[in-house]
């Protein structure tokens, strides 16, 4: 079997793998970057887009991206409605900072051009096999490329930054699925049409059929989405019902409709890893913990941990330092479990749950009148929204 020598290995060439990739090359620390994935599948997979102030910062501060600040939409605040009204959470009011439409594959595409200008090692159509020797100084992963050769990286440190279907986590926890779980009991129906954007800025609608989300990707796409039942075919609705069901869910607010041309159904699931390291082996992003998206938490958090493991790694490789490795599992775990309380309250407080009774409907009601009435109340969801400060381990 080949072997191929790096300081660290990096399994995933998602968000948190090439950004902390970019982080490390700056401190001259070399990594290997490897994804089963093409390209060109990555760059054009379209995912949701909402980065908090603190992330579009360090793209930009970084040098990770030259184009999050121009091409990038600041939104100053979202609409909650409910009972027929709408109600604006005003960001910039409240605390000071807003949000950023920029869609995520628009990140990668400029993570990927950043790394490969750079000459560093990133390598598509990789599968990771598993990960050996995570207690010892040398731990490896096992690949396999796409033409069957199977490759081993060694290296001082192992990433696994491949996402909710983790191989990395095994090497961390014993298990696939080690971890904190919760599903829920319904899911979004997205879809992606051709029209302008029907709000200037997100509506979180909660109605009797149901919650809807009215997004956008950019002045000529629109991202949608209603909530649906988990094992809903993706394919049993025609357009126009589909735009029937997503004006019942905001009224008051006239969508613009056009041609569907992507509709796919995500399921809503919560789990943080019952451990984020082990030897010389570290979970991040997705593989380390998922969030529902209704609190745009899922990209931002995954920087977060980022951050965090950049700071111990470079003190654990060029100092022998383990110190701030040593903290970072309990630091890093403080941001996700607020995450997921975020996200939980904001699905749970806009969604109809199966079987919900009246009393159930009018004391949400009464807590999103809480929210919207209350400053302090509007403070805590423009502050938990837009993104608690990025932390340090020094």
């Amino acid at each position: 079997m080949k072997t191929v020598r790096t300081r660290v290995a990096i399994i995933g060439a998602g968000p948190a793998g090439l950004m902390l990739a970019h982080l490390l090359s700056k401190a001259d620390i070399e990594s290997v970057v490897i994804d089963r994935r093409s390209r060109d599948e990555i760059e054009t997979t379209i995912r949701a887009g909402i980065l908090e102030q603190g992330t579009v910062e360090l793209l930009e501060s970084s040098g990770a991206s030259t184009r999050v600040r121009t091409e990038s939409t600041r939104h100053n605040g979202i609409e909650l409605r409910f009972a027929g009204n709408g109600h604006r959470i005003d960001f910039d009011a409240l605390v000071g900072r807003g949000v950023f439409l920029y869609p995520q594959h628009e990140v990668l595409k400029d993570l990927i051009a950043v790394r490969l200008a750079g000459g560093h090692d990133l390598r598509f159509g990789v599968t990771a096999e598993r990960i050996e020797d995570a207690e010892t100084a040398r731990p490896r992963v096992i690949t396999t490329e796409s033409d069957g050769t199977q490759v081993a990286i060694e290296a001082d440190f192992v990433v696994g930054a491949d996402g909710s279907h983790s191989v990395s986590r095994a090497a961390v926890t014993g298990s696939h699925t080690g971890g904190y779980f919760r599903e829920y009991p319904f899911a979004w129906f997205g879809v992606l049409c051709e029209a302008p954007p029907s709000a200037e800025e997100l509506i979180y609608s909660n109605s009797p059929n149901g919650f809807a989300l009215i997004s956008q990707r950019s002045e000529t796409i629109q991202r949608m989405y209603f909530q649906c039942d988990p094992e809903t075919d993706a394919q049993a609705y025609t357009e126009e019902q589909l735009w029937e069901e997503l004006q019942s869910r905001v009224p008051g607010t006239t969508l613009h409709e056009g041609p569907i041309f992507q509709r796919d159904v995500l399921r809503f699931r919560s789990f943080v890893s019952h451990e984020l390291l082990h030897g010389r082996v570290a979970l991040i992003g997705d593989a380390a913990h998922t969030v529902p998206p209704t609190g745009a938490k899922g990209m931002n958090l995954a920087i977060a941990d980022v951050v965090l493991l950049d700071q111990a790694l470079r003190a654990l490789l060029l100092d022998d330092d383990t110190r701030l490795l040593d903290a970072f599992s309990e630091k890093a775990l403080h941001r996700i479990w607020k995450a997921q309380h975020f996200s939980w309250w904001m699905t749970s407080m806009l969604h109809v749950a199966p079987g919900a009774s009246e009393f159930d409907r009018r004391r949400q009601l009464g807590e999103l009148r809480s929210v919207v009435e209350s400053e302090s109340g509007r403070r805590y969801l423009a502050e938990a929204y837009t993104g608690w400060p990025l932390e340090s381990l020094t």
